[in-house]
């Protein structure tokens, strides 16, 4: 089934399992970051992103720098926003908290609009904190992956574009990019932000955006140069567009070997319609979520509008900690994420269904999860609800 070692299958909100030919991709010698070899690879690579967030608009702007997904928050906040700046955080999670001291960092004025855990602000509260208030630009994280929480960045950019058409739209897609639909052009997004070791399903290590034609005019309008030297656009974007054409370029040295891997994972993502791919990772999670309701578990995402694809947080038991379960589904060979939002972390885990695990179900990724997750509280001493059909669970999912 694969020519990777044996090791646990790692099934948490990234980095994710890889496809074989994505992992051979990095085995490649040293070469120059500006030889033609690499070159043409970055380009297509770069091409390749703006079928990925479907933008058709020559003025968008492809961007990969060797970084984690934070990285794309730093360059928000350091090219799109000024000292002063107010900017409205839509809060599902752990994420938007962090996305708010990133843009405090860097001068801005950040107010978060808050739901409680498990939910997403409404699109009433969206409305009514944007005509209160000029806002240079509203963040809305696609799936917090601290909740499991999806919001809608379509809904949040129709809002945008009814009470306040000059607020920048970004969307932090670290978590959603290769598992969520997004339409970038047709949804009218201004950034759209992501990492490679999520449901793009290459190593960790590349930050990687899209701009609309909106943002780069607005970072070509600065009052004040960028806060940042690396994080700056006036260093990168001219890099990018030469690299895309197929220009050698240099600003700092790229990371060849991971870009050569997402190479690979976007020809296999692309090698099909988006629309099939979302529809894999819908199905694939609503087998998750119906193993969760049979075992009578919760999610923190209580509403079914509101639970992401790619993941998926489950309440424990009652005085039950993820350090009591993780370790059994650990000797099953199967790792899970315990809870990460920090009012709540010891109550709740996470089992992430991103990338190859759902693209391939030949490697029996979901099954495995399905069945670790009731070794796993049941060794910990949870009792399955007698109202439960158990012998159905058992038929349909092989547990």
């Amino acid at each position: 089934m694969s020519s990777q070692p044996p090791h646990p299958t790692v099934l948490i909100p990234g980095p994710i399992e890889f496809d074989d030919e994505v992992l051979q991709a990095m085995s490649t010698p040293s070469e120059s970051h500006v030889g033609m070899p690499f070159v043409n690879i970055f380009g297509d690579t770069l091409t390749m992103l703006r079928r990925l967030f479907m933008t058709e608009n020559p003025g968008s702007q492809p961007i990969v720098l060797s970084g984690s997904g934070t990285l794309g928050w730093d360059v928000v906040s350091a090219n799109l926003v000024e000292p002063g700046d107010d900017v409205l955080v839509l809060h599902s999670g752990y994420f938007g908290d962090s996305f708010a001291d990133c843009l405090a960092t860097y001068g801005a004025n950040p107010t978060q609009l808050k739901a409680p855990i498990g939910s997403r602000p409404s699109p009433e509260e969206i409305e009514k904190a944007l005509s209160a208030k000029r806002y240079k630009m509203i963040t809305v994280t696609h799936t917090d992956t601290s909740t499991g929480v999806l919001s809608d960045p379509r809904e949040v950019a129709e809002i945008v574009r009814k009470v306040s058409p000059g607020t920048l739209v970004v969307v932090d897609g670290v978590c959603s990019v290769g598992c969520e639909e997004i339409r970038f052009d047709d949804w009218g997004l201004d950034v759209v932000l992501t990492a490679s070791q999520k449901a793009i399903g290459a190593p960790a290590g590349l930050s990687i955006m899209m701009l609309s034609q909106r943002a780069v005019d607005t970072f070509k309008s600065r009052k004040v140069p960028p806060g940042s030297y690396f994080a700056s656009l006036k260093n990168w974007l001219p890099i990018m567009q030469n690299y895309e054409a197929k220009k050698p370029s240099y600003f700092a040295t790229p990371s060849p070997q991971l870009v050569r891997a997402l190479n690979v994972s976007l020809k296999q993502i692309l090698s099909r319609p988006l629309e099939e791919r979302f529809e894999q990772h819908r199905v694939a999670s609503r087998k998750v979520k119906d193993a969760v309701a049979r075992l009578g578990l919760q999610q923190l995402a209580a509403n079914p509008a509101h639970q992401a694809n790619g993941m998926t947080a489950i309440w424990l038991p009652e005085g039950m900690t993820p350090a009591d379960v993780l370790p059994h589904a650990a000797k099953l060979d199967v790792v899970f994420a315990g809870g990460l939002h920090r009012e709540i972390a010891t109550r709740y885990i996470r089992i992430g269904s991103m990338g190859v695990s759902v693209t391939n179900p030949k490697l029996g990724h979901i099954d495995k999860a399905i069945k670790a997750l009731e070794s796993g509280l049941m060794a910990a001493g949870y009792q399955i609800p007698w109202d439960i059909d158990v012998y159905n669970y058992m038929k349909v999912y092989g547990a």
